[in-house]
């Protein structure tokens, strides 16, 4: 019985391999050109199938299969008879469709042998596959060829013949449904090749149309798809769901069946995927989310949400505008607009706080108030428009509404544009009306009020209102210690903005020292430290009164803090109220003296650490300022209690600070101290020593011998090339405080060794590019320097030519108050005569 099975296929392949050379030669045949391109390149596809066809007749095993033999049957039939039909009897009205249609169906017949005979070579499947994909995607294009169109009597023989051939094809494809349904068998449970087959047959039925819901249904095509989907490999996973996609588009039933948590649940992991996967994977979603049950699915499965928003931002635009879509179908349950806040999308929670209902928007200022936001994620609530909302909301609600949008607006208002909106919202009035009630139930209120209050008074806007601060500081005494740190801290940024000195003047009028320095004793350093550095911001504009202010009790409380205090910017604010006292105070530079302040500043400035920070700036700057007092040219035995211990060297160390101000400061005192020099020196032959000075003190400059402790020398403090390095910077705010100091090495006495020390130096020229863009006090003290240098020839010399191209500059477009100076240094060169004008 085998044999004569065997027998009789081998007999339906001949039959069919001398059919395919019987078309290839029908095709060759016609005389018309349309007639010959369309069936010239069907021949060569109908070539193809010989050795196919050859190679199945030779292999007993694969012919014994019965769904090879279905397959087989189905080719033959819409091989020879369809093909023949219409090679024989063209309609050329409809003719390339018709041949279009009979290669796809060749294609698909091809595409069940494929899938039915798996167990053969890789070369041979390859060639079946490499023609299923030609026959199953070609498209003959005929547009370029003129056709002709046979009589109507003809044309109706030819269809009437064509619609019975197709009634003997619809027979042949009922035959061949036991394979269709070797398919969905395969798809539960085959894998690898078969699988991908599978698959790709099952896209072909489904797209071809070639089966029905029904057979979907019955066969339970999209459980097995979506069994296959969390187990496939990715390229299966990715037909899988573009089936899926197919199924669900426009088929109500099929999304119902799609709705299960967790199917739903395996198709949101493809959304982490390779992108083609992602952005099919979003789209099924997005077709499925027109379900309501859907979408509440969606929301609760973990880190759906995340991997949306994740898409929403990332750089595939499909994927990214179907993601958008299917978020704002989310966004309207409450708690999916929460995660998506989470996950840093913030528009859906914005527009719950314009249009939610009143719960939904507490609901969104209370989340606000709690995500630790980034300043970006700020910036995008800004943007979005979430200030304006939050303000209605505190100004206008009941006490939860009040409190959640307050602290929700202390979150933003971490955010300099999000202090502008703040301001230009109107807040700072209801903000200070809160602040000064007494009514119990508005108390939780006023800390984050008062936090908000301080970020906005970071802003130089809040001078518009004039009474702020007063109003600040009537509030002080009556309040809880965390809003007294936010007053103080608001108060501080008011006092030091650059515009505020009508404030200052203001606060100082309503007793504002006595009112901020009880704090000074206060145990909580933040208070401590704030009322501390608002002290030192407002008594810069006291100087001469400062004394009046602040009594010899506080002033050893400060002393106390500079001493105790671990903080450098503590420590920089005491002494930087310290050195805003009158220099002609005697009676306080004695006191600073009896409690051993110069010998604290030395001590904390040699243990302070390496590292430089914006703090260590002000500590050096506000340590800088008070020893200007320390160095007072007119108090020698003061200079030397300096010098004794050791500010000397801490001045020429802070030559080298990265603030301007430390060494402007630095550069005075030691000019302070260098003046003096000439007097406190030894002379060269002195009387009878004790103990005769080493060669190493004798000074070039002073000719004499000097120390720095005793004759308080900047040569041998080393102080010279430091001051000359500021010159060499970008810096130009300590060049006059520089020059000076260096002018003391130019006394008339010792001037022409002053200027031989300083040529030596080889920073003559650092001296005179001052010229170029310091300011007129320090070109004047230049013009002086080089007046002196220049009256050595050697020096005139050296350095006169690279001096007049920037003199004759200056002389042209400098202030008319240098000529006369200009004009003497011009002279000195030979470059101008002494009866000049310019003189």
């Amino acid at each position: 019985m085998e044999n004569k099975e065997h027998n009789r296929f081998s007999e339906v392949l001949t039959e069919l391999i001398s059919s395919a050379h019987e078309v290839t030669s029908l095709a060759q045949t016609f005389d018309t050109e349309i007639k010959r391109r369309v069936f010239f390149e069907f021949s060569i596809l109908v070539d193809r199938f010989v050795p196919i066809l050859n190679y199945l007749k030779h292999h007993v095993k694969i012919m014994a299969h019965p769904p090879v033999q279905k397959a087989v049957e189905s080719l033959g039939k819409e091989f020879v008879t369809l093909s023949k039909a219409i090679i024989t009897n063209p309609n050329s009205k409809t003719m390339v469709k018709q041949v279009e249609d009979m290669v796809h169906g060749l294609g698909r017949s091809l595409g069940l042998v494929v899938f039915a005979s798996l167990e053969v070579c890789t070369d041979f499947k390859e060639q079946i596959g490499t023609l299923h994909k030609d026959l199953v995607s070609i498209k003959f294009d005929m547009s370029s060829v003129a056709s002709s169109t046979p009589s109507s009597s003809h044309y109706s023989e030819i269809l009437s013949e064509i619609e019975e051939e197709e009634d003997k094809i619809q027979e042949e494809e009922e035959k061949i449904s036991v394979g269709i349904d070797d398919v969905v068998v395969t798809l539960k449970y085959g894998d690898g090749e078969k699988l991908r087959l599978a698959l790709m047959l099952l896209s072909d039925l489904i797209i071809e149309k070639k089966v029905g819901n029904d057979w979907i249904e019955d066969g339970g095509v999209i459980l097995a798809l979506f069994n296959r989907l969390g187990s496939s490999k990715p390229e299966h996973r990715l037909i899988i769901i573009r089936l899926l996609r197919n199924l669900a588009l426009d088929n109500v039933e099929n999304k119902e069946k799609m709705a299960d948590v967790g199917f739903l649940s395996t198709l949101v992991k493809s959304l982490i995927r390779e992108e083609e996967e992602r952005r099919e994977a979003v789209g099924l979603l997005l077709n499925l989310s027109e379900l309501s049950s859907v979408r509440r699915q969606i929301g609760r499965i973990q880190g759906c949400i995340v991997m949306l928003v994740a898409l929403l931002n990332g750089d595939d635009p499909i994927a990214s505008i179907d993601a958008g879509k299917l978020l704002n179908l989310l966004s309207s349950n409450t708690q999916n607009a929460l995660h998506m806040a989470e996950a840093g999308y913030f528009k859906p929670l914005v527009k719950h706080l314009k249009e939610g209902s009143d719960m939904s928007k507490i609901l969104m200022a209370t989340a606000l108030s709690r995500i630790e936001l980034t300043d970006q994620s700020r910036a995008s609530l800004g943007e979005d428009g979430a200030i304006e909302p939050l303000v209605r909301m505190f100004t206008t609600g009941k006490l939860e509404a009040k409190l959640s949008a307050l602290n929700a607006l202390q979150n933003l208002s971490s955010l300099a544009e999000n202090v502008q909106r703040l301001i230009h919202s109107s807040i700072l009035s209801p903000l200070l009306q809160l602040l000064f009630s007494v009514t119990s139930v508005l108390m939780t209120l006023r800390e984050p009020a008062s936090a908000i209050l301080a970020k906005i008074a970071e802003s130089e806007s809040i001078l518009v209102n004039q009474d702020v601060a007063q109003q600040m500081l009537s509030l002080l005494n009556l309040s809880s210690p965390v809003i007294q740190f936010h007053l103080l801290q608001a108060l501080n940024s008011i006092a030091s903005h650059q515009n505020a000195s009508k404030v200052r003047i203001k606060m100082k009028e309503n007793r504002a020292m006595q009112l901020l320095l009880p704090f000074l004793t206060e145990t909580n350093f933040k208070i401590r430290s704030n009322a501390l550095n608002l002290l030192h911001t407002l008594s810069k504009d006291l100087s001469q009164e400062l004394s009046e202010h602040i009594g010899e009790a506080y002033i050893i409380i400060i002393i106390n803090i500079i001493s105790s205090s671990s903080t450098e910017l503590e420590k920089a604010s005491a002494l930087g109220i310290l050195s805003n006292f009158p220099l002609s105070d005697k009676k306080f530079t004695e006191l600073l003296k009896r409690q051993c302040l110069v010998p604290l500043i030395i001590s904390i400035m040699t243990s302070n650490p390496a590292t430089k920070t914006l703090d260590t700036q002000h500590l050096e700057e506000s340590v800088s300022s008070l020893l200007v007092r320390f160095t007072n040219p007119f108090d020698k035995k003061l200079q030397l209690y300096s010098a004794q211990h050791g500010v000397i060297p801490l001045l020429v160390k802070l030559l080298s600070s990265e603030s301007s101000i430390a060494k402007h400061n630095a550069a005075t005192s030691l000019a302070q101290l260098s003046q003096n020099s000439l007097s406190l020196r030894k002379p060269k032959a002195p009387r009878w020593f004790c103990t005769p000075p080493s060669a190493s003190a004798y000074c070039e400059v002073h000719e004499g011998f000097c120390a720095v402790k005793t004759t308080l020398c900047l040569v041998k403090a080393g102080a010279i090339s430091p001051l000359l390095k500021v010159l060499e910077g970008k810096d130009r705010e300590a060049d006059e405080a520089v020059l000076g100091a260096l002018a003391t090495l130019l006394q008339d006495e010792i001037w022409e060794n002053g200027s031989n020390y300083i040529a030596k130096t080889l920073q003559v020229e650092a001296i005179v590019r001052v010229l170029e863009s310091g300011n007129n006090k320090a070109k004047e003290k230049v013009l002086w320097i080089l007046e002196r240098i220049f009256r050595i020839d050697e020096y005139k010399l050296q350095y006169g030519e690279f001096a007049q191209v920037l003199l004759i500059d200056l002389a042209q477009q400098g202030d008319s108050r240098l000529k006369p100076a200009i004009a003497k240094v011009l002279a000195q060169l030979e470059l101008l005569q002494d009866q000049s004008s310019y003189f």
